[in-house]
């Protein structure tokens, strides 16, 4: 059975069509924040992740900072530990990027 230009035509406009819809429900769902996803904080970041280690293949060690303190964890194992809690945050040094880094997906 051989498509005629007219069928060539609706299939390609009805593709158009649909990849419209689906980009437009995605600019929806991003800007009203549904689909479940947390709303973002416009205002100043509290928490960050600043460094983390990898120490073999599961475990890493996790610099977080919250509200101007540091907190050490280790996480990948059996049972997430916090290493240590309490840590001043340190000034950024010279040289050094003053943002933290983002967190590896």
């Amino acid at each position: 059975m051989a498509m005629d230009g007219e069928s060539y035509l609706r299939f390609v406009l009805a593709l158009i069509l649909v990849i419209g819809l689906i980009l437009a429900l995605s600019w929806a769902v991003r800007r009203f924040g549904l689909g479940g996803a947390v709303p973002r904080n416009r205002g100043p970041r509290r928490l960050a992740v600043i460094e983390v280690t990898a120490l073999d293949a599961k475990r890493r060690l996790v610099l977080v900072r919250r509200d101007g303190t540091e907190h050490l964890l280790l996480v990948g194992g059996t049972v997430d530990q916090v290493v240590e809690r309490g840590i001043a945050a340190r000034p950024a040094e010279p040289g050094r990027a003053s943002e933290p880094l983002e967190s590896p997906a």
